[in-house]
């Protein structure tokens, strides 16, 4: 076993080193032992970092006892939540590539042995396994756990009801009173959004990876389950240095497309089909989007959670979590791929059990019979676009109706609240992809607020921006090319047709092919919004959506 950090410690050329290392109160023995880095985002801005210092304590105590030295770094970690609605949401996606150049950073240029990833949320769990990739050094991430549901006149809340209550008060369906009731009770303490949105998404996949240990995304971030998964990672990710197992062996292809069936079963965030391109792209991995709708066609959704169905995170720990869930999808996930336990997904799933629930179907009574995700193409979209089939109520699988065009989403969200959206129209809103935002904002806002105003049946929403993962509704995202660069969707005029055809996947501008060649060539895109700072470089570096929105 070859440390790396021997080019620190060891020998008389190391001793001003070890001068600072003793420093921080490192002994002699310390220093002996292999240096393993906590990669932590814990912060008291973002409810699901709140607890991830205490997480770290107990990852320490389980590094300690194996052996290792712990030592412990922070990195960013912005809440979508509250950045939603605003011009800070164009900085949530820019910030997931800091994040994984601020890991990559830190465990380079202090030549650590091992890592052990502590994050919640949207970006940040997906930032550090990109680090992980690059890196490739011996690995495991540790995922801080969904906070719990709130509840009020026997109704299970979270974070989307709010959200959802500022439409139903606007469209008088609500009393503010009522509103703040929800206010005061949807997130009752810390952890990551109660729902199956992007960041208990993430962290499902995560697990479905092989990259968490088992029962890691489903434990809550109150339940002392999770302190003492995090000492075992602490633990075993010495082992996993002892036996020299990296990050690269354990997510392969097939570990990927593992990934893929477990969140078309669950019915996840289209958010994954930005981030599992990106980190398998840090793995020398390419994932097209056509894989993502291969596997969704072929895939049952074996769960319904919230935003779409009843059930949230808490149903899901309670009925099994993400083993359950693999093993109820039996032949359909591969067994081979090897795991941060240091045994293969077949032995992982030996002795799990999946009970019959309503929380998990049977294969062969599923809530839907295809994945929650499926990619569109068209002249509209013809790189590609993302919907979440999962969240789209029976009859809007086809629309057809005319554009109502925005160029910010602000614009689109005064137009829902001022009853000027009308049943049947499709809602389009450009220049807010990767480049053109910069940032790929995601979109809740309109989507809840169409959602609040009774519109959810009888209105779609089209955008080369994203959607969190609280969306549901017709809701269309990632659209490639974006308009910045030139897209289809940059020459959709006021009162076009559009035609959104899910089973078909299609997405189509119904205009003369002819026309739209000759609007097409007479577009010039606007100039950049971004003139200085982080977001000006982003958007010159960005790729498109349908790439994962990764840097060139």
């Amino acid at each position: 076993m070859k440390l790396r950090s021997r080019e620190v410690v060891a020998g008389l050329e190391s001793l001003p080193r070890r001068a600072l290392l003793k420093a921080d109160g490192l002994t002699d023995a310390d220093l002996e032992r292999p240096f393993v880095a906590i990669a932590n985002s814990y912060n008291n801005i973002v409810p699901g970092h709140l607890h991830l210092r205490e997480l770290a304590e107990a990852v320490a105590a389980g590094i300690r006892e194996a052996g290792g030295t712990p030592l412990e770094f922070n990195t960013i970690g912005i809440c979508d939540g509250l950045a939603m609605g605003t011009r800070g949401m164009c900085f949530s996606l820019p910030s997931r590539e800091v994040i994984a150049d601020s890991v990559e950073l830190m465990l380079e240029a202090h030549r650590f042995d091992a890592l052990v990833g502590i994050a919640s949320c949207d970006k940040i769990v997906p930032g550090m396994l990109m680090a992980l990739a690059r890196v490739n050094i011996p690995a495991i991430m540790v995922t801080g756990g969904p906070m719990l549901p709130g509840e009020w006149q026997g109704q299970r809340l979270d974070v989307i009801s709010a959200f959802e209550a500022v439409g139903a008060v606007k469209a008088g369906e609500m009393s503010e009173r009522e509103a703040r009731e929800i206010e005061a009770r949807c997130c009752p303490g810390c952890g990551s959004c109660a729902g199956l949105f992007t960041a208990n998404t993430m962290a499902c996949l995560s697990e479905a990876l092989g990259i968490s240990l088992p029962g890691m995304a489903t434990s809550h971030a109150v339940d002392a389950k999770k302190r003492r998964l995090a000492k075992q990672s602490g633990s075993q990710v010495v082992r996993l240095l002892r036996q020299g197992i990296t990050p690269r062996k354990v997510m392969t292809r097939a570990a990927f497309e593992n990934a893929i069936i477990v969140d078309m079963a669950i019915g996840g965030s289209t958010n994954t089909v930005l981030h599992l391109p990106a980190i398998a792209h840090e793995a020398g991995i390419k994932l097209c989007l056509d894989m993502f709708d291969r596997l969704s066609r072929r895939t049952p959704q074996i769960c319904n959670l919230r935003p779409e169905g009843p059930h949230t995170m808490l149903d899901l720990e309670r009925a099994g979590g993400v083993p359950a869930v693999m093993k109820r999808l039996g032949k359909l996930i591969r067994g081979s791929p090897l795991t941060v336990t240091g045994r293969r997904v077949r032995d992982n799933l030996r002795f799990v059990k999946a009970p019959g629930s309503e929380v998990i179907r049977p294969l062969k009574r599923p809530y839907h019979r295809e994945g929650g995700i499926a990619i569109l193409y068209g002249n509209l979209a013809p790189s590609g676009a993302v919907v979440k089939h999962a969240g789209v109520r029976p009859r809007m699988l086809r629309h057809q109706g005319p554009a109502r065009v925005f160029d910010r989403e602000e614009d689109a969200v005064r137009a829902i609240f001022g009853k000027r959206i009308k049943s049947g129209d499709v809602v389009v809103i450009r220049h807010e992809g990767p480049k053109g935002g910069p940032g790929m904002r995601e979109m809740l806002a309109p989507t809840a607020a169409i959602a609040g105003v009774g519109l959810l049946e009888s209105v779609a929403l089209v955008t080369d921006g994203r959607f969190s993962g609280g969306t549901r509704g017709a809701c269309v995202g990632h659209v490639s090319p974006e308009a910045a660069e030139g897209g289809p969707i940059a020459v959709v005029r006021e009162g076009d047709k559009i035609l959104l055809d899910i089973r078909r996947r299609k997405l189509e501008l119904l205009v003369p092919d002819a026309e739209l060649k000759e609007r097409l060539a007479r577009f010039r895109p606007p100039a950049p919004r971004a003139k200085r700072g982080y977001l000006a470089l982003y958007s010159r570096v960005v790729s498109s959506a349908a790439e994962g929105a990764i840097r060139k």
